[in-house]
């Protein structure tokens, strides 16, 4: 863990608003993962969603993980990266059969979340090998925004509508490697898991030559003290005992494959800022700080709890404050939040930043986006710089008008 003398020195060194990630936190994640698990092959797929930077994406590619993309531009991310295509899963949702066609040149492996696409990627590209993306109709997460699994949701094709892909896979030949699913984020239960792995064990056996059962994420994360979360080891250790029975019922060898964002980053993440003002109403006292929600968008999107220091004054009497944004919206991040005594010019750090923070940032306002900074091993790498007016208007092009119309036209 980063102490927070280091992160106020960060603060004056780079400036803020800032990102600090610790990527020592990022390593014990991983390995804490990867030891949970007791199955003879195991493949981790970094969700790079949560966090893009090329630096945590090379970080993650020392380590042997794999990389989960969303877009056509994740994966170009990767590639740049130095990850093998075989090693990048293109999981894509909504995306246009072009798009497709542009991924399907890296190489990579690909998922198939619609039986439109399924028939097209069958017609089309018959031999690639594919994963097909089930929906379950499993009702799992934190709440509605982050649950993906459920009857309603736009991802996946609908487990009753298996016979449907069976009749593409077989009239097209399509090379089916792998089942996908992903029933949503912030899941506490084990259970849950356990549940969907029989579900999809069950559709892998209506296909020949499956070598690939991917149960993506979501797993939950301790926000605050006090807070639930997914218990790694026991769920490891339930899973594969049901895996390897799985595995050695079929006598076969699959590989099984979890695709990890924030489990693996959100810890690790540190978003420092500066209070600008401290303002007393006649019903609470407002801290304003210098960022707002086109920086750190999840309390008000998702409500989402940050846990918020005042690493300037560390023995400051507690008092209550609501936290606020500079933005010219309602961004607030936390009210009546008990911190140690804040003055202009304070320090608050919010922790489990690194997570859907940076990738969901925004120039709203024509505000600049802040920097990033890596620690690893006690050492500070500047790993993005800070935004300049440049960078806002970069690609605009200002058109040459009038608004007196020209003779004869």
């Amino acid at each position: 863990m980063i102490p927070n003398e280091q992160l106020r020195e960060l603060a004056d060194k780079y400036g803020s608003p800032l990102y600090v990630y610790d990527a020592d936190q990022i390593i014990d994640n991983y390995n804490r993962f990867v030891s949970a698990f007791d199955v003879e092959q195991l493949q981790v797929h970094y969700a790079c969603k949560a966090l893009t930077n090329l630096s945590i994406l090379k970080l993650f590619k020392e380590m042997g993980s794999g990389l989960d993309c969303v877009s056509e531009q994740e994966v170009q991310l990767g590639l740049h990266a130095g990850f093998d295509p075989k090693d990048i899963i293109y999981t894509p949702n909504g995306v246009s059969f072009d798009e497709y066609r542009r991924v399907l040149k890296y190489k990579t492996r690909i998922t198939v979340d619609n039986l439109s696409l399924l028939e097209k990627v069958g017609v089309n590209y018959p031999d690639h090998p594919i994963h097909i993306r089930i929906n379950p109709h499993l009702m799992a997460g934190g709440n509605q925004k982050i649950s993906v699994g459920h009857i309603d949701s736009k991802f996946g094709i609908s487990i009753h509508q298996l016979p449907h892909i069976l009749r593409l896979v077989k009239n097209l030949k399509i090379n089916v490697e792998g089942i996908h699913v992903h029933t949503g984020s912030d899941i506490i239960d084990t259970d849950v898991f356990i549940r969907v792995a029989d579900l999809i064990f069950g559709i892998a056996d209506q296909f020949d030559d499956i070598t690939s059962i991917d149960l993506g994420s979501g797993f939950k994360i301790a926000y605050k003290e006090g807070d639930m979360s997914t218990d790694i080891e026991k769920l490891g250790k339930a899973f594969s005992d049901r895996f390897n029975a799985y595995c050695k019922e079929k006598n076969t060898k699959i590989t099984l494959r979890f695709e990890p964002g924030k489990f693996m980053v959100s810890n690790a993440g540190h978003f420092l800022t500066q209070v600008n003002v401290v303002k007393q109403t006649t019903s609470c006292t407002f801290a304003g700080i210098n960022s707002g929600l086109n920086h750190l968008i999840r309390p008000m999107f998702y409500n989402a709890h940050h846990h918020i220091d005042n690493i300037s004054n560390q023995s400051g009497e507690k008092k209550l404050y609501s936290i606020v944004g500079n933005i010219c919206e309602t961004d607030t991040f936390a009210d009546n939040r008990l911190l140690n005594e804040v003055r202009e010019g304070d320090t608050l750090v919010f922790r489990n930043a690194g997570a859907y923070c940076y990738t969901m940032a925004s120039n709203y306002n024509s505000r600049l986006r802040p920097p990033e900074v890596m620690v690893l091993h006690g050492r500070d790498y500047l790993i993005r710089e800070r935004e300049t007016f440049q960078d806002i208007i970069k690609g605009q092009l200002e058109a040459e008008f009038s608004l007196t119309p020209s003779v004869g036209s």
